[in-house]
């Protein structure tokens, strides 16, 4: 039985099919589609339509050595960069790593406050992409925030309610700057999210201005 009740939306989907995502974003919407097979079904059902839709333009003239200038560029092109180990900090038992972050490295755990935790995933393709993993611990919370661009997260383990929904293992979440919230992990368990940020986190409080410092480091 699928318990994933967050997703991405139409919009997401189809930047993420047409290659027109940031590498950090792009990293967790991965993340979601490999537990979601209601958003795995709606990205073939718009890769689809668009197919049908490149079927319906009219074919535009190429010049005679456009074959040739592409196959030198591709020959021209920087080799691609052997794949990297995934070494991440350690997870609860039975948890596994989404098979997305497997060309990435990650920091260990580092200590913010009581009960929380964080880790600087470092994307090779795009090393300046805001990504990290906070781990909090059951009844924890972050500070109220806001946002000066999109944070985009992917549960991992566990849930928090932020105020608008619960969130649980699967769920995605986009938050954006019309939205101010504070997730607090709810009781019985600690929470894991993989999360990229395409701007910054507003947080308040020193602490919480602290957090905000280092996960844009």
């Amino acid at each position: 039985m699928n318990t994933i009740r967050h997703h991405p939306d139409d919009a997401m989907l189809l930047a993420h099919a047409s290659g027109h995502m940031e590498a950090g974003t792009s990293l967790v919407l991965a993340s979601h589609l490999e537990l979601c097979e209601h958003c795995r079904e709606r990205r073939r059902e718009l890769d689809a339509l668009g197919g049908l839709v490149l079927d319906a333009l009219e074919p535009a003239a190429m010049s005679d050595d456009a074959l040739a200038r592409t196959l030198a560029r591709i020959e021209a092109g920087t080799p691609p960069a052997p794949a990297r180990r995934f070494a991440p900090p350690p997870l609860p038992p039975g948890v596994e790593w989404p098979a997305a972050l497997a060309h990435c490295s990650a920091t260990r755990w580092r200590w913010i406050a009581p009960g929380m935790r964080w880790s600087r995933v470092t994307v090779p393709e795009s090393p300046r992409a805001n990504v990290f993993l906070l781990r909090m611990g059951a009844g924890r919370y972050l500070s109220p925030h806001g946002h000066r661009g999109v944070e985009m997260t992917q549960v991992l383990y566990g849930r928090f309610h932020d105020g608008r929904a619960l969130f649980g293992p699967g769920d995605f979440d986009l938050a954006d700057g019309e939205i101010r919230h504070q997730p607090a992990v709810q009781e019985g368990s600690e929470c894991i999210c993989l999360t990229a940020v395409d701007g910054r986190l507003c947080f308040e409080g020193v602490m919480a201005r602290l957090f905000g410092v280092l996960a844009e480091v």
